[in-house]
């Protein structure tokens, strides 16, 4: 896996660690991954220095994830873990904030881009964009969530 220094957005820093698998490092741009999240977590106010990871992987281990952590043993196309869920992990009282990780199948981003026609740097970008609204609470399992969350990543993506 490749790795990315953490980013800058004007005065705000967050920690955003973007990990791509040898087999896709050349297909996959880590600092446009790196903008996008930082344009999501600016957008809606995340404490400076709060971080989270964004892996590019294969369809067998997002299935691996998806069947461990969600009981669907399918590949799928982003998995989102917030580190608010399930059992956490103790940080220092002055610890900047872990959001949690997004994971990404490139197989699967690929297969949708194609057939939307568009290139495959689009669907990565809404698929960080789409993971870190998971992050931060958002959901899309009613129509008023839906319509809120791609209300939101439509205004992050309209500076991507």
């Amino acid at each position: 896996m490749s790795d990315t220094p953490k980013a800058t957005d004007g005065a705000r820093r967050y920690a955003i660690d973007v990990q791509v698998d040898e087999a896709y490092a050349g297909d996959v741009s880590a600092e446009a991954l790196t903008a996008v999240a930082t344009r999501v977590l600016t957008r809606l106010e995340q404490p400076d220095a709060a971080g989270l990871t964004i892996v590019v992987t294969d369809d067998d281990q997002v299935r691996a994830l998806n069947r461990t952590y969600r009981d669907e043993d399918s590949a799928t196309d982003v998995l989102s873990f917030a580190a608010t869920e399930g059992e956490g992990f103790v940080l220092p009282d002055d610890a900047p904030p872990y959001l949690g990780d997004v994971i990404i199948s490139f197989p699967t981003a690929l297969a949708q881009a194609n057939a939307q026609g568009q290139p495959v740097e689009a669907e990565l970008r809404l698929l960080v964009a789409h993971g870190c609204l998971h992050l931060l609470g958002y959901d899309h399992a009613t129509p008023e969530e839906e319509a809120t969350m791609w209300a939101l990543q439509a205004d992050v993506l309209a500076g991507a």
